[in-house]
């Protein structure tokens, strides 16, 4: 007999195990009770998140639907205070609130300080357009003055900025005005320009729930020079003076 076929001969001699019912009983008694457990934890853990995504889906938190990061329809309504110029966008800034998840009234803000509304503004450090942005945050081909373009450059570093800010408006004023880096600063280390810059903007937004008019953060605006800004965009939008 060769030893390949006295390995066949010896598999054929082996004895197969048997298993006592009685043990299986037990085996099977002890692990239902675990099953169960285990299913009872991971319906727990399903409904915990299930709550937690629930609370995301709140104010500022929608639903992820299919196409997540698409624009919502605006439902916010724009602030009467700001000036006629800034009202002339009203439609546009709901809508670029909504896509960049900013509140409106802060964008009026910034574009009421900024250009007080005129697409066509340029300031003496070249800032420009309706957000004054620097050319360096356009791409090759984009133009600075489009609204939209302009709207999304800005934008885009405002919502950047609130990050930054953690969610400070103070500060998120500041970054937008002075650059990112200052955000982390001592408001007593900001410049002057950006002291005045954020003084105007919190003054804007803090006097939107009062009944005293005019908006005292606006008139300080106005009376620093605003009003000639918004001379020129009145004009510039073909606005009565």
């Amino acid at each position: 007999m060769t030893v390949l076929e006295r390995t066949a001969a010896g598999r054929r001699e082996q004895v197969i195990p048997t298993v006592e019912p009685e043990f299986l009983r037990r085996c099977l008694l002890l692990a239902i009770p675990t099953a169960l457990s285990v299913a009872l934890l991971l319906a727990t853990l399903n409904l915990s998140s299930a709550v937690h995504l629930a609370a995301l889906a709140g104010p500022g938190f929608p639903n992820p639907e299919p196409g997540e990061g698409r624009a919502t329809e605006p439902s916010a309504v724009l602030a009467p205070v700001f000036t006629p110029e800034v009202r002339y966008w009203s439609g546009d800034i709901l809508r670029w609130s909504s896509e960049f998840g900013l509140d409106p009234n802060l964008v009026a803000a910034v574009m009421q300080i900024e250009s007080c509304g005129d697409p066509a503004a340029v300031s003496p450090a070249g800032a420009r357009g309706l957000f004054q942005v620097m050319p360096y945050h356009f791409a090759a081909g984009e133009d600075p003055l489009d609204p939209e373009t302009n709207a999304r450059r800005g934008l885009a570093y405002l919502a950047e900025s609130l990050v930054h800010a953690g969610g400070q408006v103070d500060r998120a004023l500041a970054g937008y005005n002075g650059g990112h880096a200052v955000i982390s600063w001592p408001a007593g280390g900001w410049p002057a320009e950006t002291r005045r810059y954020v003084a105007w903007g919190t003054g804007i937004l803090a006097g939107i729930g009062e009944t005293s008019s005019p908006n005292r953060g606006l008139a300080a605006w106005l009376a620093a020079g605003g009003s000639r800004l918004c001379s020129r965009a009145a004009a510039s939008l073909d606005l009565p003076g």
